[in-house]
Order: C-alpha cells, then sequence, then structure tokens
C-alpha cells in the first residue's frame, strides 16, 4: 500500500510498485485527464505536477511518489487557491485565446505553463520554450506562448 496524496486528498493506492502513475490516476482513481500519450515521457501528454514540480506520470512509478503530493488537471484550480469549479488563469486563457486544435496534448501543456508561471510570472520566450517541451501535433506553439506571455504580462 502506497499513501500519497492526490489533488489535495490523501489516498491510499494498491497497485504494483512499479505501474506508472499515470496509470494509477486514471485506471485507479478515475483521473482520466491526465492522457497518455507515448509512454516514455517524451511527449508531455501526462505532466502532472509532483510537489509541485512538472513532470511525466506515464514513466513515475507510483512507489517513488509515497507520501509525495500530485496535482492533476482536475485539481489544478483548487491547488492555486480557487473553488474547484472555477478554472485556473491559465485554463482561462487557454479558452479566451483559443489555443487548443485538437485537445489531446492541452491537459498536459496546461501543467507545464502553469508549473512555468509559478516558478517564473513573466517568462521570456526562451524561458517559454526551454520550460514547454511538451509536443503538440496540432502545432499549437504559437498560441501557447501567446497565452503565457499574456498571463505574465508580456502580450
Amino acid at each position: 500500500m502506497i499513501t500519497l496524496t492526490v489533488n489535495g486528498q490523501p489516498r491510499q493506492i494498491e497497485a504494483e510498485a512499479d505501474t506508472p502513475l499515470l496509470w494509477v490516476l486514471r485506471d485507479e482513481l478515475g483521473l482520466t485527464g491526465t492522457r497518455f500519450g507515448c509512454g516514455v515521457a517524451a511527449c508531455g501528454a501526462c505532466t502532472v505536477h509532483v510537489d509541485g514540480v512538472p513532470m511525466r506520470a506515464c514513466s513515475l512509478p507510483v512507489e517513488a511518489l509515497a507520501g509525495a503530493s500530485v496535482t492533476t488537471i482536475e485539481g489544478l484550480p483548487a491547488s492555486a487557491g480557487l473553488a474547484p469549479e472555477a478554472l485556473h488563469p491559465v485554463q482561462q486563457a487557454w479558452i479566451d485565446l483559443q489555443v487548443p486544435q485538437c485537445g489531446y496534448c492541452q491537459s498536459g501543456m496546461i501543467m507545464a505553463a502553469a508549473a512555468l508561471l509559478q516558478a517564473n510570472p513573466k517568462p521570456s520566450d526562451p524561458e517559454i520554450d526551454a520550460a514547454i517541451t511538451n509536443l503538440c501535433r496540432c502545432g499549437t506553439y504559437p498560441r501557447v506562448r501567446t497565452a503565457i506571455r499574456r498571463l505574465g504580462g508580456a502580450a
């Protein structure tokens, strides 16, 4: 049994120690906003925050997270002190600027952008490029950058 906190709630996880966090979130806890993309931590569709740091859930064995605090896209508003039904500012910017095209990768993009803005509220374009390593088949990178820059007060 592994204990961790997910979206502010303590959870007891019964899974094999090497089970990736992604599958615990999706299959055990029903949190399907975190997406499977590549399975090798390359694309970022599965990005979550672990103790505030963006990490790729598809390659994190759940045993390594004992005692950790995990935030998924479903818990992002509450992690910012907002009501659970509210939108996080990054989510609102994504809507306002129509960032997604197909949307599949966007929960991971939003999680990466939220972590970047938490650590660096006014990132430069090179800082955005360095932090947002998520892949988007639709090529929404210009809109992603515009949304982040707007939230940072630069656009």
